[in-house]
């Protein structure tokens, strides 16, 4: 029998028929089950298949979300959560049918507080909107995952991003939420206070679990101020090590470096056709730093001279900040640019993070295994914290250049994990790298499995995403 088979025998359709009647009642028109509603909430941005729910909740509220809860948890249906679609590895799936909860309607920044550099937000706020809500209060939010991701989103998968050297990631700027647990209650699990010794930490517990505990209905996050200056600028290396090489000395002698992102010499081309830029198409660092005038005006400066021991170019770098925009837009536009390359095929997106010690390690090997085995597929990483991303572009209605994409995956994994690192610096397992978890914390699992079947005994949130039941 085939897994498809086996998963929808699993399916209880009589269940999920009664819920979804319940939700209609309770919910009118804010309950969805057409199919181009379905389609839109399965909706991966790599090779994984979509599996679609049997309907799509949009709330406004926490008390909706404890209503969801509770008449899911009553007939055991399964819940998905859901931001705006930006994982990448399956998170948003619904292989057992079931509800996926839409929070794009709470979408509201409840406080902010400028004096202690936090604030408080419904889920469904996006980062592009948080910031724009910020801007007149000398603050910003700096966790910069790229896609215009949800702040519920980013926190589920514990996302990070371009500033992530040094700002951190998401487990590091989370100070509080309020969770709806699996008996359809809502928690606190913290205070606002930047410290706390109070008990277990029930928010590191939450953030970074893919949906899979409970469902978030608000983020309390901590702020930075908008820095006096920003500089940033590119540098290019013959050859990706030394890139990599750069990197690791810029860290270890101290430079505070905002952001330090690494983009190989086929990434820099595609950037180039698609951004319509002019770079030598060589490896290449884009680096940024926040400060003073004085002080971005000497960093810049040390980096340059660090670069140049690696035989890295000159340093171009700008304060402007159109410039600047201009620069980084590229960045962020790396997935689309890398997808034109060849339009016509899949893209499978990865990522793995090692020690920073080991980063032109493992570069320069994956380098050539993608070389040796005739692949396209550009790298690109956040270079600062030892993180990059290889984005395979592949037939995937090819049998035989499926196995050669998947094996190719795995033997990054496995070289990863080799060298002491993760399987995933910031994508998550949703779906996708279940195996290499497996791998990577086999003797943890059991209390992870422990953890989710004391808070979700009736396995209703996310199903099928982390870890094998």
């Amino acid at each position: 029998m085939a897994l498809k088979d086996v998963i929808e025998g699993l399916r209880n359709v009589e269940a999920i028929a009664t819920v979804s009647a319940i939700l209609k009642q309770r919910f009118g028109d804010a309950f969805q089950t057409g199919q181009s509603f379905r389609e839109q909430h399965s909706h991966t941005t790599t090779y994984l298949p979509s599996q679609l729910p049997d309907g799509v909740v949009f709330v406004e509220s926490s008390e909706e979300v404890r209503d969801v809860v509770r008449a899911c948890a009553a007939y055991k249906v399964p819940v998905v959560a859901f931001g705006i679609g930006s994982s990448l590895e399956g998170q948003v799936n619904a292989p057992f049918g079931g509800i996926s909860v839409d929070f794009s309607r709470m979408n509201k920044v409840l406080r902010v507080n400028t004096e202690d550099l936090d604030c408080t937000v419904e889920p469904g706020v996006t980062r592009e909107e948080l910031n724009t809500y910020l801007r007149d209060t000398g603050l910003f939010f700096p966790i910069d995952p790229g896609a215009n991701a949800s702040i519920g989103g980013m926190a589920s998968t514990r996302a990070s991003g371009t500033n992530a050297v040094r700002y951190g990631t998401m487990k590091d700027n989370v100070l509080a939420l309020t969770v709806v647990t699996a008996n359809g209650e809502e928690i606190l699990t913290a205070q606002r206070a930047r410290k706390s010794s109070a008990g277990y930490d029930l928010t590191r517990l939450f953030v970074g679990s893919e949906g899979t505990l409970g469902l978030i209905t608000s983020i309390t996050l901590r702020l930075q101020g908008i820095p006096a200056k920003i500089s940033g600028g590119v540098c290019a290396f013959p050859t990706l090590q030394d890139a990599c090489n750069a990197v690791i000395m810029t860290i270890q002698m101290g430079v505070p470096v905002a952001r330090i992102e690494m983009l190989d010499e086929m990434q820099i081309r595609a950037c180039n056709a698609y951004s319509k830029l002019s770079y030598e198409e060589r490896p290449t660092l884009f680096v940024e730093f926040h400060g003073t005038d004085e002080t971005v005006a000497l960093q810049s400066q040390q980096f340059a001279e660090i670069a140049a021991e690696f035989g890295g170019g000159e340093f171009h770098y700008t304060t402007n900040a159109e410039e600047r925009a201009t620069l980084w837009k590229a960045r962020h536009n790396a997935y689309w640019a890398s997808r034109a390359l060849a339009p016509e095929l899949a893209a499978l997106s990865t990522d793995v993070c090692v020690p920073i010690s080991m980063l032109a390690d493992c570069v320069a090997q994956t380098q050539a295994d993608i070389r040796e085995n005739n692949l396209l597929a550009p790298i690109v990483g956040h270079a600062g914290d030892g993180n990059f991303h290889v984005l395979l572009l592949f037939n995937d209605k090819d049998p035989e250049d499926v196995a050669k994409a998947e094996a190719f995956i795995g033997r990054l994994n496995n070289r990863a994990l080799a060298m002491e690192g993760t399987c995933t610096g910031e994508h998550g397992i949703g779906q996708g790298k279940i195996s290499y978890l497996e791998q990577e914390l086999a003797s943890a699992l059991p209390v992870m499995r422990t953890i989710k079947a004391s808070l979700d005994p009736d396995n209703i949130f996310n199903p099928g995403k982390i870890f094998r039941l």
